[in-house]
């Protein structure tokens, strides 16, 4: 079926303005001034108020390293408000759709696919926040839980890799990217898509959302140079040696098979992401998907 009043959280995020570029007048952006993402309590009482036919929810605290001195309003944020959603959502008999991530698998040593039946082992403050919020988002009745991975996008020109990537380089340095870890960078205008119609098809459970085929992040910015036509000197460094304080995941590259079985928009692989990604952003902020 199709929902006509689609609440969208974080909707000045990559991933929310994509949604609701995608979904037009049936978006009801949500920001902070109706419903505070890191109070579970309001989310009650502004559902009530709202009255949505459906809920994306894809705000949330993504400060990965600041996340480990600030774990409190982290998991607030990232698990008890969606615990919140999800018991309005049951009362309101709306579905709800939480946008999760590949850093559940923190601690995977699969160098495989990971389907969303494979156990999963989050490590770090913000990887088990999102585990958290996926397992009370899954308590209501028409929950959907959409995992993802390294979202960019144009709309609106947030700090993203491949933005960053971009600056740096325009800068003439030599840079430093991690080599060991393989996942895959996903358009957020692709994830959109993918999302609306699983919400459309009133899909549950879990559900896998990323382009397609893998990289490292330092392959992946060697890419972003070629397509980009610049001249830049990259050196691969381990995660060890770029010395994050948060974990991440080795290997997070996820199967997107049951995504593909229920007959969604086909997913680009990542670099043909990229290259619509890189044609984007030249446009006027607009006109951008």
């Amino acid at each position: 079926m199709n929902f006509h009043r689609i609440a969208v959280t974080g909707p000045g995020g990559q991933l929310g303005s994509a949604l609701r570029a995608h979904l037009g007048p049936r978006a009801l952006p949500v920001d902070r001034s109706t419903l505070p993402l890191d109070r579970p309590d309001a989310v009650g009482p502004a559902l009530q108020t709202l009255r949505p036919d459906a809920i994306i929810n894809c705000g949330a605290y993504v400060a990965v390293d600041k996340a480990e001195q600030e774990s409190e309003l982290c998991f607030r944020t990232n698990a008890e408000t969606p615990a919140a959603m999800a018991e309005a959502c049951a009362r309101l008999d709306i579905p709800l759709v939480q946008i999760s991530t590949d850093y559940v698998y923190c601690r995977s040593e699969r160098r495989e696919p990971h389907r969303e039946v494979d156990p999963i082992s989050p490590d770090g403050v913000y990887a088990r926040s999102k585990a958290a919020g996926e397992q009370a988002a899954l308590k209501a009745p028409r929950s959907l839980v959409v995992r993802t991975c390294g979202l960019y996008g144009v709309t609106p020109r947030k700090a993203n890799f491949v933005e960053t990537m971009l600056r740096l380089g325009g800068e003439g340095r030599r840079l430093r990217v991690v080599d060991d870890q393989t996942c895959t960078p996903s358009h957020v205008a692709d994830v959109a898509r993918a999302v609306v119609h699983l919400l459309d098809r009133e899909a549950t459970g879990i559900v896998n959302v990323t382009n397609r085929g893998f990289v490292t992040w330092f392959d992946f910015a060697n890419e972003i140079f070629r397509q980009s036509e610049m001249h830049v000197e990259v050196e691969p460094i381990t995660s060890a040696q770029f010395g994050a304080p948060a974990p991440r995941p080795a290997y997070s590259v996820l199967d997107c098979g049951l995504y593909e079985s229920l007959g969604g928009p086909p997913l680009p692989f990542w670099q043909e992401a990229l290259a619509a990604y890189l044609s984007a952003r030249t446009q006027p902020e607009s006109s951008a998907p």
